[in-house]
């Protein structure tokens, strides 16, 4: 019956900057005394925008106040707006989080779908007179694989997230509730950033096993890639992530947030080291590498918060990036490890816990041990970034 706008604007002589910014309810309609319907405000859509994606979502140009004057109603205290919006943005950005992961998983399933039924090619050592499912060729099962491993690995860090924000106010312990809050803020910008990069890469992967279908339209193929894009951008965009996690979280109780992360990954080391297992050792060494470079990387982007911001500012980037490969590495470790756990008791079905472990390790070899040498481009700082000015840069 109404549509409700939450509109971000300045009152008269507001202060400069975000600090000036006040929130405000700007219905369609105008409500009368007795809560009924009155008369149209003053705000109108004034065109539709042709965006690359997300088509069945409809984004709008709106026009306050070109005849009447458009009506308002102060939300919040007065030069508090973008604490109000924050409210309802970091946990926006978990939502954006997880469309990285179900665009991926989409896309996953589509891909791997298709390379079970096209057939290109004889694959090596097949004795068929036929052309081969290209799921046989082994830079197709690469990209399968990645695009599995990779889904896995962000829904697991939306779904710790998640479990941090309920534990955040649900659980009975004041001091567990404070933990879990640190870990949800920590968690935040790595769910929106490296989910939606990820969803990115992994719907791009989906295109290539396509093939040339993939480019064409009618596999749908292309619409998992087109809608993905916006992803990094809405709700703060990546870079904006970054700089959260690599200043605004690297500094928060005294860097306990980033202290503790770094803590349980070794302790879930230590778990996979005794295992015994061949396949968890495997995880175990990759994961320690890149812990270690992690938490290295934290101390010198916490020294150039003192020293010269800018540095910190040009690694802000690699710097997520390095985190997400080792939370993802993490999560999926202990998934690695209760599946052992539940082959060696004989629970449950093998081949499920069989397909998390080697899952795990595929993404421990390709995806965490990149770790160690992305730290170092962190580590470069900014005066690279400056060497060339704009005019040389158009060269």
């Amino acid at each position: 019956d109404n549509i409700i706008h939450l509109v971000l604007a300045r009152l008269p002589d507001a202060p400069e900057g975000t600090k000036g910014i006040s929130l405000f309810i700007v219905p369609k309609f105008l409500i009368n005394e007795d809560g009924s319907l009155g008369a149209r405000n003053d705000v109108v859509t004034a065109g539709v925008e042709h965006k690359m994606g997300m088509h069945a979502n409809p984004t709008c140009t709106l026009s306050f106040g070109e005849t009447d004057g458009a009506v308002g109603y102060l939300l919040g205290a007065e030069n508090h707006g973008m604490a109000c919006m924050f409210t309802m943005m970091n946990l926006a950005r978990v939502h954006v989080g997880l469309q990285g992961v179900c665009l991926s998983g989409r896309s996953y399933d589509q891909a791997l779908a298709y390379a079970q039924e096209r057939k290109q090619g004889k694959a090596v050592g097949s004795n068929d007179e036929d052309m081969s499912p290209i799921i046989e060729h082994p830079d197709v099962r690469r990209m399968l694989l990645s695009m599995k491993a990779q889904t896995e690995a962000t829904r697991a860090i939306a779904y710790a997230n998640a479990i941090a924000i309920d534990f955040s106010h649900h659980h009975t312990d004041p001091a567990e509730r404070e933990k879990a809050k640190l870990r949800e803020e920590l968690l935040t910008p790595i769910t929106k950033a490296f989910g939606t990069d990820v969803g990115l890469d992994v719907t791009s992967t989906g295109i290539q096993i396509h093939g040339g279908m993939g480019y064409i339209e009618e596999t749908g193929a292309a619409q998992h890639y087109r809608d993905a894009r916006i992803l990094p951008i809405y709700e703060g965009t990546n870079g904006i992530q970054a700089i959260d996690l690599a200043i605004r979280k690297l500094k928060m109780a005294n860097g306990q947030a980033v202290k503790e992360f770094i803590a349980d990954v070794a302790g879930t080391i230590s778990a996979l080291k005794g295992s015994g297992d061949a396949d968890l050792l495997a995880i175990a060494e990759s994961l320690e590498a890149a812990n270690n470079a992690v938490a290295e990387t934290a101390l010198w982007m916490g020294e150039k918060l003192q020293s010269d911001i800018r540095d910190n500012l040009a690694g802000a980037t690699p710097y997520l990036k390095i985190f997400g490969f080792l939370a993802g590495g993490y999560y999926l470790a202990l998934g690695a490890l209760a599946a052992k756990a539940y082959n060696d008791a004989g629970e449950g079905d093998r081949s499920f816990y069989d397909v998390k472990i080697t899952t795990a390790k595929f993404y421990a070899q390709v995806y965490v041990s990149q770790v160690p040498a992305l730290a170092s481009t962190a580590r470069l700082g900014a005066d690279m970034l400056y060497d060339l000015t704009p005019d040389q840069l158009r060269g």
